[in-house]
């Protein structure tokens, strides 16, 4: 399978290619820059290992929850490539994604994945190791308050996101002694979504068509509403 992703929906920005197995990436923290950076980045790769996007057998993108802007851009960049080159595409998780580069990074099974959502809450799904060392969740993706986060069972639980950054204190008491570990450094890498598409091909899961391709924005309020006039 030769399978490039980009995932944009956070402060990170970065773009894989699978191909056999085998994956490169690139990756840079560049808030506000992705929409600079992240066709250079894909071209790249595809460069580094002499294939053209009319090679390739699929693509996959975040697909969100996280920043408005950040989702609609990996999804407009996706589609856009689907079209030209007519690929098929695999949307994944943002949240899942975190979750697959905790137990990439620090070997958890268990994770808490959170992204900020701003106003006060938070995007949040708890996901767990499956077959094949690759995670899903365990639920309904959510966005709510810190201390409504919904309670996971049992114990073993790790966190990860931009989530525990900002809200680790209340989270931490809310969730007690089901926490092992926190890692708010963890970002969404298009490795991990790369990962997580192909291995839902391999599980059967159809791709989309490019016309079908659409962001998971969990929120449509964008900003807080203003003060009674």
């Amino acid at each position: 399978m030769r399978l490039l992703a980009v995932e944009t929906a956070t402060e990170s920005c970065s773009a894989a290619l699978l191909v056999e197995g085998e994956i490169i990436c690139r990756a840079e923290v560049a808030p506000r820059r992705h929409a600079a950076l992240i066709l250079p980045m894909a071209q790249e790769l595809l460069d580094e290992a002499g294939l053209t996007v009319a090679q390739l057998d699929l693509l996959a993108f975040g697909r969100g929850p996280g920043s408005f802007t950040g989702v609609r851009i990996a999804a407009s960049v996706t589609q856009g490539i689907a079209f030209a080159a007519d690929l098929p595409v695999m949307p994944v998780s943002t949240l899942t994604a975190i979750a697959q580069g905790a137990l990439r990074t620090r070997g958890s099974k268990r994770v808490l994945a959170a992204i900020d959502a701003r106003m006060g809450e938070l995007y949040w799904s708890a996901c767990e190791c499956g077959p094949g060392g690759v995670m899903r969740a365990c639920g309904e993706e959510r966005l709510g308050a810190a201390d409504t986060v919904p309670l996971p069972s049992g114990g073993g639980w790790c966190g990860a996101g931009s989530g525990w950054r900002g809200y680790g204190e209340i989270l931490a008491e809310r969730l007690g002694g089901r926490m092992q570990g926190t890692y708010p450094e963890i970002h969404p890498q298009a490795r991990d979504v790369a990962l997580l598409a192909a291995h839902a091909v391999e599980s059967g899961v159809v791709p989309v068509p490019a016309e079908q391709v659409e962001p998971v924005y969990l929120r449509n309020r964008v900003t807080t509403a203003p003060p009674p006039s």
